[in-house]
């Protein structure tokens, strides 16, 4: 099998690693988190640079482009810890050039691929404890359209949006439903994240909508599977800059007149950190390279690559502080902030734990070894 990226890939990722390198510096990723976490005009660089339309096909107004182009952005997203959630409008982007009608799309994609539009996914409840069945917001039939009622939580830039992907109880089943932020019955209230992002609790109290799927949890199980396989690819990145940063320290900081990276003890934990940084990348490609295989097959790679990166990035994080000593913790040095991205990071979308019982229930008789 050929892992080389193709010289089109490969001009994406230089391209993103510029902007990341000269756009986006740690300075500006400070002033962005200390005005609340999200600017527009990151987010319009973004866009002009095409990535919101990765996932959008080109008679939309998109690049048409695939899961590896996908992967390649988000690891150079993550080296930057790139505030503004891409993610989502790869999500929104797959999502409704699969599911929604001609008139949706017409009106959505070519806004959310030109960075007019932000649409998220709003799926996460306080009792779900990231269980995609478990949904107690409900819709209702209004007349020739939908309204929906419930709260959801933890809305990536919620009180930013221009509208939400929400599944919703409809008919004794799980729809999926696009919703306005501007609709009348929409509230949001936004708030910081532990990485220094920002989200928010949406509640939708009667709200319009229009039904993009009557048999909605296959189309969120989708939808997420995106998410965990973009989330695995940024977390590659975040953890290879932060094994940098440790390394560059360990290689300047002296200990009784001796550079303490020539310390046998530390250059193991060090050659650890590599050994685990390349296992989750291995995991990365494969749960980007399961994107288009069928459902069931999808969902139990999803599961597999989240909780090794999560395995990975708990591993690498914590040693990353410990080799630094104290000045790791501090608010003004970046490894900090790289170990609360990979924190927040590893409960995205499920944590290891959750993602871990569902390696187990998919498990057959095999176990997967032989088959």
């Amino acid at each position: 099998m050929d892992f080389d990226f193709s010289d089109d890939q490969q001009q994406l990722r230089d391209a993103v690693a510029k902007w990341v390198e000269k756009g986006y510096d740690f300075e500006r990723r400070r002033r962005i988190e200390a005005e609340g976490g999200f600017s527009r005009e990151a987010w319009d660089e973004l866009s002009e640079l095409g990535l919101g339309g990765l996932f959008i096909p080109e008679d939309e107004g998109g690049l048409g482009m695939g899961a590896v182009e996908g992967m390649v952005v988000m690891e150079e997203l993550g080296r930057g810890i790139v505030l503004e959630p891409l993610v989502q409008s790869l999500i929104a982007g797959a999502v409704l050039a699969g599911h929604a009608d001609e008139d949706t799309k017409d009106n959505w994609l070519p806004r959310i691929a030109g960075g007019q539009a932000i649409v998220v996914l709003a799926h996460q409840e306080r009792k779900a404890r990231y269980r995609l069945d478990v949904c107690a917001a409900v819709a209702k039939k209004s007349g020739d359209g939908w309204t929906v009622t419930g709260t959801k939580s933890l809305v990536p830039v919620g009180d930013q949006a221009d509208a939400f992907l929400v599944p919703a109880q409809a008919d004794g089943r799980i729809a999926m439903f696009l919703v306005e932020r501007a609709a009348s019955g929409v509230a949001a209230r936004g708030y910081g994240t532990q990485d220094g992002s920002r989200a928010a609790e949406v509640v939708f109290d009667n709200a319009s909508a229009t039904l993009l799927a009557q048999e909605g949890l296959p189309v969120l199980e989708h939808a997420v599977d995106i998410g965990i396989a973009a989330t695995c690819a940024e977390a590659v990145g975040v953890m290879e800059k932060m094994l940098a940063v440790t390394v560059e320290y360990l290689n300047t900081r002296k200990q009784f007149g001796v550079l303490i990276g020539t310390f046998q003890a530390l250059r193991h934990r060090v050659a650890d950190m590599k050994m685990q940084l390349e296992l989750a990348r291995s995991m990365s490609y494969y749960a980007n390279l399961k994107l288009n295989a069928p459902a069931a097959e999808r969902r139990q790679a999803m599961a597999r690559a989240k909780y090794q990166l999560g395995q990975s990035m708990r591993f690498i994080s914590q040693q990353a502080v410990q080799l630094h000593g104290g000045i790791g913790v501090t608010d003004e040095y970046i490894a900090s902030h790289y170990f609360r991205k990979l924190t927040q990071l590893e409960m995205t979308f499920g944590d290891s734990l959750h993602h871990l019982g569902e390696v187990s229930s998919r498990m057959q008789d095999t176990a997967g070894v032989f088959a």
